[in-house]
């Protein structure tokens, strides 16, 4: 059976040349909006088409759902192949049922599941990493030593991402050959494209302009000019990441046994920044260990749309009777979680929170679960403003502080505030 396909108001131009690829490594990156990862998707349905099969990864498998799977099922639909293709959204596996070659996903902070991956018919030949820059370099490793067994198709592993900053693995493994004044580079087994909003046909004239309107100058050159950045003042720098489900030996009834060791934890705290359409719900579950001065952030949630009633349902398994501390400007908020179960408290802030809780957090040393992705990108992220001369004022800017606020909501009661300075009348003095 033939099937035609004209990629001509399907496909983004830029991406055409590039719909068979043939390169062993491609890394297609830039800035936001470009239209890369719906490239990618729509790709991988007509390779799949034509006897490819897939392994789609994240760093962490609760993304894929609402990334790349529903990329790839608004590819299938735009193509109008529906018929062609079996999903299975419980496992995450789409199937072609003209030649049972395959689409698979998984996240990588399950391993084993990653090990175990094999297509029901034929060899594994595409790798496609999104969001490469949330992967370690030892995972990366590992993902290519599954591209292996007969295929007539030459075997390939694709990464996508926005540039976050120049000391990454993938700039030091890729980038030797790169031209910053350049958009594309490629040979026999490497290929690298760069594109931006501006090469994506299919965005409004208000995306444009929400992009180009960007004023931070770090923002600007990442995720409106696609260019890899150079942090500048970075807010947190004394954390840093731990797989906090190893094993450790604890004494019980008299007995050594091994457990998690976030189930050690026995000094929780919770904190909540509420969102909506533009800034995510963010969640997040922590250890304080005062004596030691370390915090431990081992759980985080952190969504778009949803309702405080939403909120209420998907914290629960979180939180079960403990206590969330949230954002104490929102008291509407609070109330209807507390009517729906929660047991919400709003913060307390006093003068100047922000800029205190940021200085009272950086004199404690902050270990951060290795699955907690969204908290890693946040603190990576966060960054001091910058005055008209590019001088560092003591003011962060307000991205990427949506897990930041939580975390300290959340330990907002164990902060200690000193009480400002004041001239002591002589009566005071004793004098």
């Amino acid at each position: 059976m033939t099937i035609e396909f004209n990629p001509t108001g399907l496909v983004n131009k830029v991406y055409q040349p590039f719909l068979f690829a043939s390169q062993r490594t491609q890394i297609f990156f830039g800035g936001s909006s470009s239209g890369k990862s719906v490239f990618l998707a729509e790709r991988a349905v007509l390779d799949v088409l034509s006897g490819r099969n897939y392994l789609i990864v994240r760093n962490t498998g609760n993304t894929l759902k609402k990334s790349c799977w529903n990329e790839i099922i608004k590819a299938i639909s735009l193509f109008k192949l529906n018929e062609y293709f079996d999903i299975a959204k419980s496992d995450l596996t789409i199937t072609c049922n003209l030649n049972d070659k395959q689409i698979l996903f998984s996240g990588l902070d399950d391993v084993e599941k990653v090990k175990s991956i094999t297509p029901i018919k034929g060899a594994l030949t595409d790798i496609w990493i999104e969001e490469g820059t949330e992967v370690n370099y030892e995972d990366y490793k590992q993902l290519r030593k599954r591209l292996r067994g007969y295929s007539k198709h030459s075997k390939r592993i694709t990464i996508s991402f926005n540039p976050i900053y120049q000391t990454h693995w993938i700039y030091t493994e890729f980038f030797s050959k790169w031209e910053d004044n350049k958009n594309l580079y490629q040979d026999d087994n490497l290929l690298i494209l760069k594109t931006t909003h501006r090469d994506n046909e299919f965005l409004s004239q208000d995306d444009h302009d929400e992009l180009e309107n960007e004023k931070d100058p770090y923002y600007y050159q990442v995720y409106t000019l696609g260019n890899w950045g150079v942090l500048g003042d970075r807010i947190f720098t004394n954390w840093h990441v731990e797989d906090l489900s190893v094993p450790v030996k604890v004494l019980k009834a008299g007995q050594e046994i091994e457990v998690p060791l976030q189930q050690t934890f026995d000094n929780i705290r919770n904190g909540l920044d509420f969102g909506f359409a533009q800034d995510p719900s963010a969640f997040i579950k922590l250890n304080f260990d005062r004596k030691n001065k370390k915090i431990y952030v081992f759980q985080e949630y952190y969504e778009k749309g949803k309702t405080n009633y939403d909120l209420a349902v998907e914290l629960k398994p979180y939180l079960g009777y403990q206590r969330v501390i949230a954002d104490s400007a929102e008291q509407k908020s609070i109330q209807e979680l507390k009517d729906n179960g929660i047991n919400a408290a709003p913060a307390f802030k006093g003068g100047d929170s922000v800029r205190f809780g940021i200085q009272w957090l950086q004199g404690y040393e902050i270990i951060v679960d290795k699955f907690c992705q969204n908290l890693k990108n946040e603190l990576t992220l966060y960054q001091w403003k910058k005055d008209k001369d590019g001088n560092t004022i003591k003011q962060p800017v307000d991205k990427y502080n949506h897990l930041i606020d939580a975390m300290r909501y959340a330990l907002s009661e164990d902060m200690d505030r000193i009480p400002p300075a004041r001239i002591l009348s002589k009566k005071e003095l004793g004098l």
